[in-house]
């Protein structure tokens, strides 16, 4: 992880941290989910719409008026953070019963409110309002998968919270089998589902339950294991990034795991992303059909452990963190690993098909309040009084509260799917 300080003290302890929060939220992640009831590709573009550069197209709606879609050629990730306590939430925490303990974070005894209530506000144009009913028209007969790691399952239920309210009570339901765990709307015989696979290819953290591994092994150029449950789906939104920082080389396995193979090579991690992600490539370009399935890419999604990279030195981690960083005239430097940023980008622009990258990076680097930190879940169980008191230990700096940043992340794939129908 490339961190802007230089002095070595500052550093150990940053790894320090990220060493404990691996042993302590990745266990964490398996067991919470026991406990449930824009496009830069040059061919295969998607289809053809109406939707002007130079004016906003308006579709019908339901309820209080006409859905505005911001033009082609607005950078909906440019922008800020506005504090709008009239439209967001975009749902209340205690009114989705499909959340884990791991994000609801004012049930796990938060006492402030404001992360839920920050808008984003791109620069040059507006985001749609977000209609819970017109994107569950859009889903009829359709399946929606987010692929990845626990960040995506974060999204992944907040995507589930944003369109089940608009589902009758018994009409819907959560199911999870292995990887795969499934929301269905009955009515629109639609589902909301999200596959667990956090480095995308094949590896020994590929168990939904038991992938507390500190010492990860990949095999990058094995996809077809994971990929044949991906098939058939109409949006599909990957993502992989976090489980790559737990250190500067990756183990790349020499040989199978079905065959026992245990020796491996260490190789630089952008190399090791890039050849993963050229895998994942060439398997979304010969597996998915343009004319049926929309993909999505979400870029990294930050970690906030140094508060000194906000120029907090009273702050411990993200802890007690209640405002965004609202100096926006530069990008903050919180450790996130912009090469792999570069990677994705170059090796999506190779692809043949058409993929909306999702650009969270920039923008979630600014919520250091919007963390799950202290109000969460360690192996199963809420945090204990005395582990509450110790946030340099057990604060998850990883993780978004629901309802929060997330949500965000779901207005973009909301704008861009609603936009296209």
């Amino acid at each position: 992880m490339i961190y802007r300080k230089n002095n070595h003290l500052s550093v150990s302890i940053v790894l320090l941290s990220v060493f404990l929060i691996g042993i302590i939220f990745y266990d964490e992640d398996a067991k919470s989910l026991t406990r449930f009831p824009f496009s830069t590709s040059k061919e295969n573009p998607l289809p053809e719409t109406n939707i002007n550069e130079q004016q906003s197209t308006k579709l019908p709606a339901e309820d209080d008026g006409d859905v505005e879609f911001p033009p082609e050629s607005c950078d909906i990730f440019d922008g800020s953070w506005v504090f709008d306590e009239l439209t967001h939430p975009l749902y209340k925490e205690e009114e989705c019963e499909f959340l884990t303990e791991q994000v609801t974070c004012m049930k796990n005894g938060r006492q402030d409110s404001m992360y839920q209530k920050w808008r984003w506000q791109p620069k040059d144009c507006n985001l749609p309002k977000f209609k819970g009913k017109l994107l569950a028209e859009e889903l009829k007969n359709k399946r929606l998968m987010f692929v990845g790691d626990s960040l995506n399952r974060n999204q992944w239920e907040s995507m589930v919270c944003m369109v089940q309210s608009v589902v009758k009570s018994g009409r819907k339901s959560l199911i999870k089998t292995g990887s795969l765990s499934i929301f269905r709307i009955e009515d629109y015989n639609a589902t909301v589902e999200f596959y667990w696979a956090p480095f995308l290819v094949q590896s020994n953290s590929d168990d939904p339950e038991m992938h507390s591994i500190l010492d990860r092994i990949i095999m990058p150029e094995s996809i077809n294991t994971h990929g044949q449950n991906w098939k058939n789906v109409d949006y599909l939104v990957f993502n992989t990034y976090i489980w790559w920082m737990n250190t500067a080389n990756m183990k790349v396995l020499r040989g199978s795991f079905d065959e026992g193979a245990t020796e491996y090579d260490e190789v630089e991690r952008p190399i090791a992303y890039g050849r993963v992600l050229k895998t994942w490539a060439e398997w979304v370009d010969k597996n998915i059909n343009p004319n049926r399935t929309m993909v999505f890419f979400n870029s990294m999604s930050p970690i906030h452990i140094k508060s000194l990279d906000w120029d907090n030195p009273n702050g411990i981690k993200c802890a007690k963190e209640t405002s965004p960083i609202l100096n926006m005239s530069t990008p903050p430097h919180v450790g996130t690993d912009r090469r792999l940023f570069t990677v994705a980008t170059d090796v999506i622009q190779s692809m043949k098909l058409s993929v909306n990258f999702i650009n969270i990076t920039t923008l979630s680097e600014y919520r250091k309040d919007a963390h799950t930190s202290i109000y969460t879940i360690r192996q199963g169980k809420l945090l204990t009084a005395d582990q509450k008191a110790d946030p340099a230990i057990y604060a998850d700096c990883i993780h978004w509260c629901l309802p929060g940043l997330p949500d965000t992340w779901n207005e973009f794939l909301y704008t861009r799917i609603v936009s296209y129908s």
